[in-house]
């Protein structure tokens, strides 16, 4: 028995909602599939076709509540005690996708990560930089993933117990800035509940233009300040605020702060480009990091 829930926000799921339910009706399994709009205003004819599909349903928010809020929601309204949670903007990659996640369902205190791939086919210029960061820290082997397993885990496309949702919810209360999978897995770990890496993906296809990513970017960090500010996370679990303690160390936050602000313009102007640099992006949310702690 599996209850499949995805958090919806301008987003067009009836694609997803149809292969879920062709898969789950292959499977021959009890299942539910909750798609919970978070106060959209798009895509709601579209979607609302959803409620025509045998136990699948589609409602809409009165406000937006945001992500972390949503998806514990979405736990409450479960009726099954295993819960499939999945992001709008994905699309299974394989016919057994259900049938996988299926296999690795026991008693065991555990949540079973899937994983995330990327369209091979690059992208118009203007998404190039959140496509190339997609391909190249999230859409991640097995093997690689499971040499850090807490900090690999995304949220986009796991599987877990209801009972083990209750211990470990997402937290409501911090800014809805990003990081809450990160603050989530934190948790996970903190509780000793084991991540298992499986090769069961999902495309991510909503991709943001550049732009709006790199604002994110920033929207990210910020929100990364206020989980180390509020001791909800140790520095050293996520590599920008460790190398930040390094720049403290030897007294250079003020020197690259100072720095990332004359240089600023050029890093976006190169990151905006036809061939953006990873490794200037990491420069940027350091350089942005020292300068909201300042």
């Amino acid at each position: 028995m599996l209850s499949i829930l995805i958090p919806v926000y301008n987003y067009n799921v009836l694609p997803l909602a149809s292969e879920l339910v062709k898969q789950c009706n292959s499977c021959g399994i009890t299942f539910e599939i909750i798609f919970l709009d978070d106060a959209s205003q798009k895509f709601v004819i579209e979607n609302k076709r959803i409620n025509l599909f045998e136990n699948a349903s589609y409602s809409i928010l009165e406000k937006n509540i945001g992500r972390s809020a949503i998806r514990n929601l979405l736990a409450e309204k479960a009726v099954y005690e295993n819960l499939l949670f999945l992001d709008a903007d994905t699309f299974p990659a394989n016919a057994d996708f259900l049938s996988a996640y299926i296999s690795q369902i026991s008693n065991t205190e555990k949540i079973v990560y899937g994983g995330i791939l990327y369209e091979i086919s690059k992208p118009a210029k203007k998404e190039l930089l959140r496509w190339i960061y997609g391909k190249e820290r999230e859409a991640l082997s097995v093997s690689e993933r499971i040499k850090n397993p807490h900090l690999s885990f995304l949220t986009l496309n796991f599987l877990i117990k209801k009972n083990i949702f209750s211990k470990v919810r997402f937290n409501e209360y911090i800014p809805n800035l990003r990081h809450e999978d990160t603050l989530f897995s934190f948790e996970l770990k903190q509780n000793q509940i084991e991540v298992l890496h499986i090769d069961n993906p999902v495309f991510h296809l909503g991709l943001e233009d550049s732009k709006t990513f790199l604002q994110k970017s920033e929207e990210a960090v910020l929100g990364l300040k206020n989980l180390i500010d509020s001791n909800l996370i140790s520095p050293d679990y996520v590599k920008l605020a460790h190398y930040f303690q390094l720049l403290k160390k030897y007294h250079l936050v003020s020197l690259t702060a100072f720095g990332f602000k004359i240089f600023k313009p050029l890093f976006k102007k190169q990151l905006l480009s036809a061939k953006p640099s990873l490794f200037l992006f990491d420069i940027y949310r350091l350089g942005y990091y020292c300068i909201i702690k300042k």
